[in-house]
């Protein structure tokens, strides 16, 4: 029995340390979604408020109207009386003892309700003042909380080792190395082509004086001197290659 009373006391501590967490990394959320409950609830106090508010208005009307009543009866009785109708006017002042009577219950319940209404207005200014600065605070609470990530995002990112910094500038290095790589390359074909390849077969025929292209120079020099001493001579040499 001491053992499953020390798992479950472990389980029920291991429940409390993953709640806390849960609570910890969303408390922002929780935090803003009690702003917003909040406001929930303060609509609906505005709601009970214009039923009370309603209230008021309706007894206010229902005084006005007795006092009319009271005042209308009581004319009634003084005519009653100068026409000598004693028990007639005793009947009506038992009326108006009845309407008075309401009256003073109307009254005190319109006092109740403007009591009322004057608490909850107050109620409900004092609440919206406080969600005023919860917001505030949960603005604040939001930035300072994107500034630790961004401080948090930069420390991985500048640090050394496998940081995304590092590892970036690795990839950077070897792109670099990959085209200096391509560079020397294609340096090295253009060399081996000019000494291995065809241009530099045509390139030795030439040095040689061999192939179509050979001493081409110096033939055309020996065809401008062959004009030029046909010229001087009175004759017309034929010109073009020999």
């Amino acid at each position: 029995m001491t053992v499953i009373k020390k798992l479950v006391t472990l389980l029920r501590g291991s429940a409390r340390e993953i709640g806390e967490s849960v609570v910890d990394s969303n408390a922002t959320r929780i935090y803003e979604q009690e702003i917003i409950d909040a406001k929930h609830s303060i609509e609906k106090a505005k709601g009970d408020l214009t039923g009370v508010m309603a209230k008021e208005m309706q007894s206010a009307r229902e005084i006005e109207r007795l006092k009319n009543e009271v005042a209308r009866y009581e004319g009634l009785a003084l005519e009653a009386l100068n026409k000598t109708q004693e028990g007639l006017a005793l009947d009506v002042a038992a009326r108006i003892g009845t309407i008075e009577q309401e009256l003073e219950e109307q009254a005190k319940a319109h006092a109740s309700y403007a009591l009322q209404v004057g608490k909850l207005k107050e109620l409900i200014r004092s609440a919206e003042a406080r969600i005023r600065e919860h917001e505030r605070e949960i603005g604040i609470a939001k930035t300072t909380e994107s500034v630790y990530r961004a401080t948090q995002s930069i420390s991985e990112n500048i640090g050394s080792g496998g940081s995304r910094l590092a590892n970036a500038r690795e990839s950077l290095e070897r792109i670099r190395k990959r085209h200096e790589d391509l560079s020397d390359r294609m340096t090295a074909s253009e060399s081996l082509e000019n000494e291995l390849g065809h241009a530099a077969l045509e390139k030795k025929l030439a040095a040689a004086g061999i192939g179509s292209d050979a001493n081409r120079t110096g033939k055309v020099m020996d065809r401008i001197r062959a004009r030029q001493a046909g010229a001087a001579g009175g004759g017309t040499p034929e010109t073009g290659a020999q």
